[in-house]
């Protein structure tokens, strides 16, 4: 073996090296981050009933958004509460089936999965994502499931809305730690569908990405989101139809 090649063998083994070594203190960090979240899940607390006011989930119920940008629609997002219930650490859960589109093409569709505790407090348990390009199944980055590899449930919606309230909606670390802050209650919101009122104003964002920050309008008058407001890219999507059991 010449010398060059040892010098190349020698540096890449270094290289590997460090690489393993950044991989494992990554890992450990994530797991120790995990450590920190430790939600109480007990499975009796737990029902498929989701009746919060802000966010009721009978089965059957549909939703339809669209984002308009310069006149055209560019996204819709169809939702749809399915029969079926997933159990997940011996919660059983209902399945929010979300299906996002853009230009009318299918880019992702996601299996939710939710319960309300018994405080009326509405929590996320996972999700199954797919995810497609040009109609072609590619991935399905984004998924987790609670108890999964030290993934937590937390809480998408709180029965009472307190304005300061901030609290975790999930937690993979380093994959989907998604937050909440509630800003403000008794908003009044105008859509294509109507004019809502005693709406709760939140504050969604993620430490994972500095470019996903939303303002969304919950309200009782349908149990839901209404109005979402993109706070990097300035465009709305709005409740435009919704379809009651």
């Amino acid at each position: 073996m010449n010398q060059p090649t040892k010098i190349f063998l020698a540096v890449l083994v270094v290289l590997l090296v460090a690489a393993g070594a950044a991989l494992f203190v990554t890992e450990s960090t994530r797991r120790s981050r995990a450590a920190e979240y430790t939600p109480q899940v007990n499975p009796a607390d737990f029902s498929t009933k989701i009746t919060n006011k802000y966010f009721a989930l009978p089965v059957g119920k549909k939703l339809t958004y669209e984002t308009v940008e310069q006149g055209k629609v560019t996204e819709t997002i169809e939702i749809e509460i399915l029969q079926e219930t997933k159990t997940i650490e011996g919660v059983e859960t209902v399945i929010y089936l979300d299906r996002e589109f853009k230009n009318g093409q299918l880019v992702e569709e996601t299996r939710d999965y939710l319960a309300q505790h018994k405080n009326g407090d509405v929590w996320y348990f996972g999700e199954d994502v797919n995810n497609f390009w040009n109609g072609i199944l590619i991935n399905h980055s984004g998924s987790f499931l609670h108890g999964k590899d030290g993934a937590q449930a937390g809480i998408w919606m709180k029965a009472e809305q307190r304005v300061g309230d901030s609290y975790r909606q999930e937690f993979y670390a380093g994959y989907a730690e998604d937050m909440r802050d509630t800003l403000a209650v008794g908003e009044t919101v105008s859509t294509k569908s109507g004019t809502y009122t005693d709406c709760v104003k939140v504050y969604d964002w993620t430490p994972l990405e500095k470019n996903a920050r939303e303002h969304k309008y919950h309200c009782p008058q349908v149990g839901a989101l209404v109005l979402t407001e993109d706070l990097e890219t300035g465009s709305r999507s709005e409740l435009v139809s919704v379809v009651q059991p």
